[in-house]
């Protein structure tokens, strides 16, 4: 809760709101719905609870992953079955750009990590993204296509010239959908009729 004549959200606070209550009945009047909990930055234990207790997947980003600790939920080898594993997410540099932006100590985690010469490195978190054993793995397509800081969608935290960012026509080539059909089905994360549908669509 943030008081209506404040100009930013620091002297706001938390305040409960409805916890499973809301959920249960959203569930009674729709039906189960395919939501994912955003459980980014300071969460707290009843957070945590609620969202376990819901079932709801959890996101775990990669690019969070390589401070060095290794109870860090967002590494690689803490990455479980219910969640979503993101390369990064809206609010992140793109994968290029949130590398080159690293300190050399960092750099080198992710290059360990990755087990990588960082090369090639936004189609190596992608990759790594896909290896996740989580359910589901989801990457800007900035990220597919390589771009760096220029292209980044959103800057948490400042007010002018986010969300401008445009994809220009033509930009998925069918050399990127080939890439991107061949790394989903070395990973496991496709079927033969969606890796069809996917030729088809490029053709």
């Amino acid at each position: 809760r943030v008081p209506a004549d404040e100009d930013t959200a620091i002297n706001g606070c938390w305040q409960p709101g409805p916890g499973r209550e809301l959920f249960d009945t959203v569930r009674s009047e729709l039906g189960e719905r395919p939501i994912i909990a955003e459980d980014l930055g300071t969460i707290t234990p009843e957070v945590e609870a609620l969202r376990a207790g819901l079932g709801f997947p959890g996101m775990k980003v990669v690019q969070f992953g390589f401070s060095g600790d290794p109870t860090n939920p967002h590494a690689l080898h803490n990455h479980v079955e219910h969640a979503v594993a993101y390369t990064g997410t809206h609010d992140n540099d793109t994968s290029v750009g949130w590398y080159g932006s690293l300190d050399e100590h960092t750099q080198h985690l992710v290059r360990v990590a990755l087990s990588t010469a960082a090369e090639d490195i936004a189609w190596e978190v992608i990759e790594a993204a896909w290896q996740s054993p989580a359910d589901l793995a989801i990457t800007p397509v900035q990220d597919l296509l390589s771009l760096g800081a220029e292209a980044r969608m959103n800057t948490p935290g400042t007010s002018a010239g986010n969300w401008r960012w445009r994809m220009e026509p033509g930009a998925l080539t069918p050399a990127v959908a080939a890439r991107l059909r061949e790394l989903t089905e070395a990973c496991g994360r496709a079927t033969k009729s969606a890796a069809q549908e996917t030729t088809s669509a490029v053709d």
